[in-house]
């Protein structure tokens, strides 16, 4: 998308300004189907922050999602730039990959679709 379609950047900010984690959303990006719950970036970077504190290999990378690695905060009237998604899953035919969800990170300007709500995959 060469201009971010406004609908979804409204989406973005009422996530952002009412700090929520339940808005569940699917997009299209380059060909690739993500799907899940959306999140505010500041919780977003904390829970993946503790992720990579966790991990015995990762642990140095911690510091630049914490949120004093944000520096300052973008103005409250200034449009989201980007989607953080967690429990989230890139949907390969009959797979959401990982099964158990990730965190992703997408632009809003380069979904080329969307629509509300979350898909998955049961057997039968």
């Amino acid at each position: 998308m060469t201009k971010p379609d406004a609908l979804l950047v409204a989406v973005a900010a009422t996530v952002e300004s009412e700090r929520s984690n339940q808005m569940s959303l699917t997009v299209v990006v380059d060909g690739a189907v993500v799907t899940g719950r959306l999140a505010p970036e500041a919780a977003w970077r904390e829970r993946v922050a503790e992720v990579l504190r966790d991990s015995e290999r990762l642990g140095g990378f911690a510091g630049a999602f914490a949120p004093s690695a944000e520096g300052p905060r973008p103005p409250r009237d200034r449009a989201p730039t980007h989607l953080h998604f967690h429990v989230a899953r890139i949907l390969q035919g009959t797979l959401g990959i990982p099964e158990t969800g990730g965190m992703y990170r997408v632009a809003i300007e380069d979904v080329s679709a969307w629509t509300v709500g979350d898909f998955s995959y049961t057997d039968g």
